[in-house]
C-alpha cells in the first residue's frame, strides 16, 4: 500500500448520509427538496430538526428523517 492511499483515505469527504448536520442546500440535494422549501421547513421547525448557527440553518439529518416518516405531507 502506498503512502498516497492512506492520505486519500484520511482526506476523503464524508457522504451526506454520514454527516450529522446538513446545510439547507445539502439537505435539499440529499432529500430531493427545493432549497426554498427546505429553508422554510428549517425556519418553521427550529429546535425540532433544525438549529441556527450564526446566520445559517443546519438540518439534523436523523431528526429530519424521523420528521419525514411521521408526516405525510411537507
Amino acid at each position: 500500500m502506498s503512502n498516497t492511499d492512506t492520505e486519500e483515505n484520511k482526506m476523503a469527504k464524508p457522504t451526506y448520509a454520514e454527516l450529522y448536520t446538513l446545510t439547507v442546500k445539502e439537505a435539499g440535494l440529499y432529500f430531493n427538496i427545493g432549497i426554498k422549501k427546505m429553508r422554510k421547513l428549517a425556519e418553521d421547525n427550529l429546535g425540532i430538526f433544525s438549529v441556527l448557527s450564526g446566520n445559517r440553518y443546519l438540518i439534523i439529518r436523523t431528526k429530519f428523517e424521523e420528521y419525514l416518516c411521521n408526516n405525510s405531507t411537507i
